[in-house]
């Protein structure tokens, strides 16, 4: 009778599986609330600027490079964004463990038959990767869009006293914390070597998909060819930048309240579905052996289903 609340466990099991394992490979050289950026810190450590570039640059484009794996294309953006130190490889690894794991755990637990728990597991194990990717996609986005106007007003004040764009950006990759500091960094050891500053830009905005990191790459890229004051433009560029980013807050501001009403008129049923069976599971006894039980199951969830997709997008504005 408590079916339900057991596959919650396992799936909630699953996810701090990964995170369990993600923080005993590689600790806090991966976290974000560190005020010395992770490129920095390994610089300081000893190792030679060029090391730490080839392992930056391999951790920011391994997931694109297995686009060509099947099935992982559908995570190979999100872990790209996410900048998921783990290879493509190790990550698939992941998968299959957490799906054994989640099937052990349904063995013991579960009644279910067979081929159930193995399509459970398996929904479990790369739902549960997926999730967790997605969530670190949007919070590591989330901070490098705040901190895009700050780098950028940065390089406006290092232009201004005379600094040339190099070492404006060197400047961004020493000021600024993970993650734009080391993403900067990356642009600034490739600088270093002869490469075209707004082509590095304009890569890093197409790989992390970033519109205002876009609008940055086209106006050095016009600087460069068209000469004008870098400065004044980067300096109407952070203005809009940060115009855009308070618009964005207004907004989520403005539509928290339906948004929440959406989640929690989706997710009510379910949880009075979920309490009924843990509760009295033998609630739809009387009914269930009808001919009609099956069909009208079909109907309510499918009516549910689109419930969830309406309020999705009666709750989403695009700005």
């Amino acid at each position: 009778m408590a079916t339900p609340v057991i596959y919650l466990l396992i799936f909630i099991a699953v996810l701090l599986l990964v995170e369990g394992m993600y923080l005993l490979f590689f600790g806090k050289s991966i976290s974000l609330n560190k005020r010395v950026n992770r490129r920095l810190e390994m610089l300081n450590k000893g190792e030679r600027r060029e090391e730490v570039l080839e392992r930056l640059r391999k951790e920011a484009t391994q997931h694109t490079e297995a686009r060509t794996i099947p099935l992982y294309s559908l995570l190979a953006t999100k872990a790209q964004k996410a900048n998921i130190a783990f290879s493509p490889v190790a990550l698939i690894a992941i998968m299959a463990f957490a799906s054994f794991v989640a099937f052990v755990a349904l063995s013991l637990t579960s009644q279910a038959g067979i081929y159930i728990r193995i399509a459970l597991a398996l929904g479990m194990g790369v739902g549960g990767v997926y999730f967790w990717v997605n969530n670190k996609a949007k919070k590591r986005m989330a901070l490098m869009e705040e901190q895009l106007p700050d780098a950028v007003e940065l390089m406006v004040r290092s232009l201004r006293v005379g600094h040339p764009l190099a070492s404006a950006i060197q400047a961004v990759a020493r000021e600024i914390p993970d993650p734009l500091g080391s993403e900067f960094g990356i642009i600034a050891d490739e600088a270093a070597y002869g490469r075209n500053v707004s082509e590095a830009i304009s890569e890093m905005a197409e790989r992390l998909d970033m519109q205002d990191m876009r609008f940055l790459a086209v106006s050095v890229s016009i600087q460069q060819t068209s000469g004008g004051n870098l400065a004044e433009v980067l300096e109407g560029l952070s203005k809009v930048i940060r115009s855009r980013f308070r618009l964005f807050r207004r907004v989520s501001a403005i539509t928290a309240e339906p948004r929440w009403s959406g989640i929690f008129l989706s997710a009510f049923p379910i949880a009075v579905l979920v309490i009924i069976q843990v509760i009295s599971p033998h609630y739809y006894d009387d009914v269930k052996e009808t001919t009609a039980f099956i069909p009208a199951a079909i109907v309510v969830f499918a009516l549910l289903g689109a419930n969830m997709i309406f309020m999705k997008v009666m709750t989403t504005i695009k700005v």
